[in-house]
């Protein structure tokens, strides 16, 4: 009698048992996710407390019911400042966002160092740079329709002069004429940005 091994080897490649193309891309497409997921633990895993893992849609889950609506918002914000400066044709350089940077050193009490502040209120250098160019974003297009006429920076440099900084008289009125439109554009951030949102077509997901 002849055993089914040796048959199948008589018989030749014809009656030996084959995988289809489409099995064979099944195998190999499970192995890729297999590999893909140890290497990218942190995809699937948060985290593992004794031996009990932590899902990402869990941590994901939290995050959104905690955090979720007051994130959006702001990324809502973003985009609109975004898109209206681009419409408007405002565009804010590196140069910029470095020489306000420096201001804010400047300013900063005693030894302070600058990473130190962002380390304290959990923040990193590059959300930090996003914060001061939307803030110039901001500035830049409220500003294009801000005046200040030489009456109106004597009168602040009057009323203000203990708050301003410059001692010879050409700084001191630089000073006071930024001082002016910082407070101008202050006071029409919130209707304008108001404005902004409400003729924006904007359809919410999370509430």
């Amino acid at each position: 009698m002849i055993d089914v091994a040796t048959e199948n080897l008589i018989a030749g490649p014809s009656m030996q048992p084959r995988f289809s193309s489409k099995k064979i891309y099944i195998v190999i497409l499970v192995i890729g996710l297999a590999g893909l997921l140890l290497a990218n633990k942190g995809m699937v895993v948060a985290a593992i407390v004794n031996g009990k893992p932590i899902f990402r849609w869990e941590l994901n889950k939290t995050l959104v019911s905690r955090f979720g609506k007051q994130t959006l918002e702001g990324i809502i914000s973003e985009r609109l400042i975004a898109d209206a400066a681009k419409k408007a044709g405002v565009v804010v350089s590196k140069e910029d966002v470095e020489a306000k940077e420096t201001e804010i050193v400047s300013g900063l009490a005693g030894d302070v160092k600058l990473e130190e502040l962002l380390k304290l209120q959990g923040l990193t250098k590059e959300d930090f740079d996003n914060q001061i160019r939307l803030q110039l974003t901001v500035e830049k297009l409220l500003s294009k329709d801000v005046s200040t006429t030489e009456d109106d920076i004597t009168s602040y440099i009057a009323t203000n002069r203990a708050t301003l900084v410059a001692t010879d008289e050409a700084t001191l009125r630089v000073e006071a004429r930024a001082a002016i439109i910082n407070q101008q554009v202050s006071e029409k951030i919130q209707p304008w940005f108001m404005e902004l949102k409400d003729s924006a077509k904007i359809v919410r997901f999370i509430q």
